[in-house]
């Protein structure tokens, strides 16, 4: 039996003296998505962020590729991107020079980034401040970042938020030419995910 690339046990958050989750357990392996659901509140946000090093609100026992996170930390954050709720874009710059920073600051991009904001439906507006841009286009600069990351785990919190039915099968089509690679995922979504790897984990069995 395989490794998992990712294990978490035991993963447990108490907030302002209330339990969100706790004794969460699960193994992802390359090929896989996880869907992370529940109500509104009861966590998932606050799980997405604590696995990717973004929150230390929740804790318990994590491995990479076998072996524990804390050991292996460098390699965690080369390997892991978190796509957050907001698009995190700069609006005095272009679609282009938000992909050129992503790449430059974090020094792990491939590909070219011409190519990648053509495959999410940005051709034309390369050069445009994404001030000007629409929201869900907004949302397709942040998506570009997974074309040019070499991730392994892409972690995504509501990725389909304010994108149109195009925008929703052109991730799709992402989500599964990453599965193809080998890659794996871990989301939260109201979106019904038409992907046949996809498997579920409801959060507010583990209060």
């Amino acid at each position: 039996m395989s490794t998992p690339l990712l294990q978490v046990d035991n993963f447990h958050c108490e907030r302002d003296d209330r339990v969100l989750f706790r004794d969460v357990h699960f193994a992802l392996n390359g090929g896989e998505i996880l869907q992370v659901v529940g109500h509104n509140g009861c966590g998932k946000t606050t799980l997405l962020r604590s696995l990717s090093g973004l929150s230390s609100y929740a804790g318990g026992d994590i491995t990479w590729r076998g072996r524990q996170v804390s050991d292996v930390m460098p390699q965690y954050r080369r390997e892991v991107l978190f796509h957050g709720h907001l698009a995190a874009v700069k609006h005095l710059l272009s679609p282009r020079e938000n992909l050129r920073w992503f790449v430059d600051i974090f020094n792990n991009g491939n590909g070219d980034i011409d190519t990648a904001l053509q495959a999410v439906g940005l051709f034309g507006y390369e050069d445009v401040p994404c001030g000007n841009l629409s929201a869900g286009q907004l949302r397709r600069v942040a998506l570009a970042r997974l074309l040019l990351s070499p991730a392994v785990l892409w972690v995504l919190d509501e990725p389909f938020t304010a994108i149109d039915v195009h925008g929703i099968a052109m991730l799709q089509g992402m989500l599964q030419h990453h599965l193809a690679k080998g890659g794996a995922v871990l989301l939260t979504s109201h979106q019904a995910i038409d992907v046949p790897e996809v498997r579920s984990l409801n959060l507010e069995m583990f209060k």
